[in-house]
């Protein structure tokens, strides 16, 4: 394996940061993805007199391991380590080698105190946006303690055991060899999981605010700039930073910006708001929120914060469509994320539910690596723009239903097909398969709110021009509200009007 010239380029550069020698410690076979991976190690050694390579045998075959001369890390790739992994290499490489991990100093100290022992296993697809996050906490994690340690593991290199252990989405982790959690985790996340997150007590002296925002997606994370831009006392508590977006694959409608991630943007979100003298709370879920002197929001740890008016931008979650089997075969068959989880059923045969733009988008993706997909639409027609659908019908191993109705995933302990109804005849129909991607649209995260404020029939908060809802001081933005578009810049847009006029409601009260 040659790497590319680009990819040469910026390795080379990353190899100038390696601050003490570090050993590549390689277990190789014969196969293809072996000859790969030593090549890979072997124009690693060749570019940095700092790391050299010795042949061992590991747990499994082909990986390798990333040491200090003379210490074992505990940071073992099982695969080639390129696609969206590759930065977890280049990262894991400069760490190991002695370069502070940047990251709060408060997290360093919570995992630096971790006592036991711990080895992580993470199954991941080198296509998946969501495994380098996890990937990259796990080494962090090894690098700084050695009751730690953690592999990667390519799905699509260890076939068999991705198998037997029936891991049908990633990124999946297993702890001391039980399953720990899947889909994207970051490291505050895993450590909370592991009983070090934050309790009410780093709460009780916290003075009321000005503003707080409850989400910390595109529309909380812009509210929270523009209030702290107007010099008054800001608060966020998200329950994940970046929200949906952090899912979101492919960017290309963020005006100013050809393309870009959903993680890339995330990041620059959170990076923007804590150039603000911004209180984030993250990882933290709001449970109830009751207006009395002041606004008073109690978070699930039972901490109660206190806040002159509150915008709620909580964003929206994937829609489940509500049939037996969903429930049971999630994560088994039943995903919602082609990019992430579509490798994994490379070969087979899959049905995607809905035909707007996420739900074609996700058939021609899944086409180019599955055997065949079946398209569900309810409606008469296709709702995706004429350029996709065009791209679809163009395809060979795609057949679109409309008017089908869902009826039933069906599946032994994964899925095994999918039963609809043709609502045109009444016909129910069934169609043998291994995996369903559901791709109807999004539900807004509002059930918490109760009968605190108006909403609609689906959950949406109904706002005015400036954000206000039916609470005095009570302010509303993005994906959670009656707007008519979810889109990430509007819903920024919306959270700047909302940021505005949460303002001049203090002013005028």
């Amino acid at each position: 394996m040659v790497l590319d010239a680009n990819i040469k380029a910026q390795l080379n550069q990353y190899m100038q940061l390696i601050e003490n020698d570090i050993v590549l410690k390689v277990s190789a076979g014969d196969d293809d993805t072996s000859k790969d991976m030593l090549a890979l190690v072997d124009e690693l050694a060749s570019m940095s007199s700092k790391i050299s390579v010795e042949k061992t045998e590991l747990n499994r075959t082909p990986s390798f391991s990333v040491n200090r001369t003379g210490e074992d890390t505990g940071v073992t790739f099982a695969g080639v380590p390129l696609g969206h992994e590759f930065t977890s290499l280049v990262l894991a490489l400069l760490q190991v080698s002695g370069r502070a991990p940047k990251a709060d100093q408060k997290v360093i100290d919570q995992i630096k105190n971790i006592s036991g022992e711990y080895r992580f296993e993470s199954y991941i697809s080198l296509t998946c946006h969501n495994c380098p996050d996890v990937v990259q906490a796990l080494n962090m994690m090894s690098v700084l303690n050695p009751n730690i340690t953690h592999t990667m593991i390519d799905g699509a290199a260890f076939k068999e055991e991705v198998e037997s252990k029936n891991i049908m989405a990633v990124p999946t982790v297993f702890l001391n060899g039980e399953s720990f959690g899947s889909g994207r985790m970051t490291i505050e996340e895993i450590l909370a999981k592991m009983g070090s997150g934050a309790d009410a007590s780093e709460f009780a002296d916290k003075e009321p605010f000005d503003v707080l925002v409850v989400g910390g997606g595109p529309a909380g994370a812009s509210a929270a700039i523009y209030t702290a831009r107007k010099g008054i006392r800001t608060g966020v508590v998200a329950e994940r930073f970046g929200g949906q977006v952090l899912d979101t694959m492919s960017i290309e409608n963020f005006i100013s910006v050809k393309a870009t991630e959903g993680p890339k943007l995330a990041a620059s979100l959170e990076e923007h708001v804590k150039d603000y003298d911004i209180d984030v709370m993250n990882l933290q879920r709001a449970k109830r929120l009751e207006k009395k002197d002041l606004f008073e929001l109690e978070l699930e740890n039972g901490a109660v914060l206190k806040s002159k008016t509150v915008i709620l931008s909580t964003g929206a979650r994937w829609r489940n469509v509500n049939v037996p089997g969903e429930q049971e075969f999630k994560n088994k068959g039943v995903a919602y994320c082609p990019h992430c989880d579509g490798p994994l059923f490379e070969g087979k045969d899959v049905a995607v539910i809905g035909g707007g733009n996420s739900g074609i988008e996700a058939a021609i993706d899944l086409a180019g690596i599955v055997n065949h997909v079946t398209v569900l639409e309810f409606a008469p027609e296709l709702k995706a723009d004429e350029v996709l659908q065009k791209r679809l019908y163009s395809l060979p191993n795609v057949t679109v239903h409309k008017n089908a109705q869902t009826k039933e995933i069906t599946g032994d302990q994964n899925v095994n097909g999918i039963t609809f109804v043709d609502r045109e005849t009444g016909e129910e129909k069934h169609v043998e398969l291994q995996g369903v991607f559901v791709q109807i649209g999004l539900v807004p995260n509002t059930e918490w709110l109760d009968e605190t404020v108006e909403r609609n029939r689906i959950g949406e908060i109904i706002v005015d021009k400036s954000g206000a809802t039916s609470v005095p001081g009570l302010f509303a933005a993005g994906d959670c509200t009656d707007g008519p578009y979810n889109q990430i810049i509007i819903s920024m847009g919306s959270g700047a009007t909302a940021a505005l006029g949460a303002f001049d409601y203090l002013i005028r009260n």
